[in-house]
């Protein structure tokens, strides 16, 4: 059957989620404060690039099963099924801010005490958050309304760049509930979107939040561990691409998570490594695996930025850098924590200038980090004009076959720094560039 619901919060995670609720055949209403979010949404505009979600979006609105609105209250009482897609940044010591959420929930007990008696309504924790964040969502929720309600924890596992075919075709689905009647609607809700047998696991709330945290921490962890291996690789003169060669074609093992790189960053990874940290320490039970993982992501980005440091001797003074890629992954305008804001850091910190290309990214880049401290280029080629060298930062599909001569003749100095791997060694070698990757050894094609 179709649902009444409300996504609280149209972030990342709340539009892709509610727009593909909707798309089901479900009534969705979504709810922000933020009036230029909601003013763009409610005139035919995505405040977020991600591929697929536009057509989708558009479609659902004009059928009238999504809307858009500031009004929680109407949203509220309107649902029977009532997702909380709020952000929960880390703070200063790693732990996951759960203000957000918490307010909203304080909120909804509020509005939901004023107008009872209420129907049954299922109150769904979809943001990553802490342990035991459904028992204090209860508890906030109950302190103001004593109807019948219950919390339960659905975790996303959404990928960006493919967030719309994770969410409409999900792996699995987890339902983190201990009432029957929540775990009875929810799974109805979602048996639309795994008919091709993908499971829903239903398991206690608790197992739930945890279970959100440590899929992100392994898949960091297989980063972290392929870097670490890379920078031997360097040391020791051997190619990281035929180590994940070897490794990825056991069975046990696989092949996806295994590319080195300039480490991981998005919203999620870092936030969810941290948090999990936190959580384990204050259990006094430290994730000494985690701590590695975090450790090398951090040192990944100022590991790839000595390697320009110290080709050009240690004066970067007057020199500018053509950056490739800005976003922490391609497919997505999403800029937080992203390794190339930290090697642009530490090449202006030392004087150079830079001139930047990213196909999606430059918007967020400008408005978040650097303002108008580097040179946004309009077209790839042109942040080439005069640069002393070009970082590859992110692995965006038009950077992976260029025009190596023109480029050559567009460098004061022909010298290129992958930080994805995606270009070929001996191609490289015979277009006469020096040229530095992660992991493998460096070419040195001049002369």
């Amino acid at each position: 059957m179709a649902y009444n619901i409300a996504v609280i919060g149209t972030g990342y995670v709340g539009l892709v989620s509610g727009t593909c609720f909707a798309e089901n055949g479900n009534q969705v209403i979504c709810v922000d404060n933020d009036p230029k979010k909601l003013e763009k949404l409610n005139n035919g505009k995505i405040p977020i690039y991600e591929p697929g979600l536009q057509p989708l979006y558009e479609r659902n609105k004009n059928e009238g099963r999504l809307s858009f609105t500031d009004n929680l209250e109407e949203a509220v009482l309107a649902s029977e099924v009532i997702f909380l897609c709020l952000p929960t940044p880390p703070q200063e010591d790693g732990s996951a801010d759960l203000q957000y959420v918490l307010k909203v929930a304080e909120d909804i007990g509020g509005i939901l005490s004023a107008h009872a008696p209420q129907e049954f309504k299922v109150i769904v924790d979809k943001s990553t958050v802490p342990i035991g964040t459904s028992e204090r969502v209860t508890d906030t929720i109950a302190a103001k309304y004593d109807g019948a309600f219950t919390v339960a924890s659905n975790p996303e596992f959404l990928r960006e760049g493919f967030a719309v075919e994770d969410s409409l075709r999900p792996d699995r689905v987890v339902i983190g509930a201990s009432d029957q009647k929540a775990i009875d609607i929810l799974t109805d809700l979602y048996e639309p979107f795994v008919l091709s047998g993908n499971p829903i696991m239903v398991m206690d709330e608790r197992s739930a939040e945890i279970t959100k945290y440590a899929a992100n921490s392994h898949l960091a962890m297989r980063i972290s561990f392929m870097n670490d291996l890379a920078n031997l690789c360097e040391i020791l003169g051997a190619n990281v691409d035929n180590v994940r060669r070897g490794i990825g074609t056991d069975s046990r093992i696989g092949k996806k998570f295994l590319f080195a790189g300039v480490g991981y960053g998005g919203s999620c990874f870092p936030k969810d490594v941290k948090a999990l940290l936190k959580t384990s320490n204050d259990a006094q039970n430290s994730l000494r695996i985690v701590q590695a993982v975090e450790d090398v992501n951090a040192d990944q980005p100022k590991r790839f930025f000595k390697k320009v440091y110290d080709y050009f001797d240690g004066d970067l003074s007057g020199k500018t850098f053509a950056v490739w890629g800005l976003a922490f992954k391609p497919n997505t305008d999403d800029t937080r924590e992203a390794p190339a804001f930290i090697i642009i850091d530490h090449l202006l910190d030392g004087g150079a200038k830079v001139q930047a290309f990213d196909p999606e990214a430059m918007e967020n880049t400008r408005e978040l980090k650097f303002g108008d401290r580097i040179t946004y280029a309009d077209k790839a080629y042109d942040a080439l004009e005069g640069a002393d060298a070009l970082l590859l930062v992110t692995e965006w599909n038009e950077f992976r076959m260029p025009d190596w001569p023109r480029i050559k003749s567009m460098l004061s100095t022909p010298v290129v720094f992958d930080g994805r791997n995606i270009y070929d060694m001996e191609e490289m070698k015979e277009h006469g560039f020096d040229y530095f990757s992660i992991g493998r050894p460096p070419v040195r094609g001049r002369g």
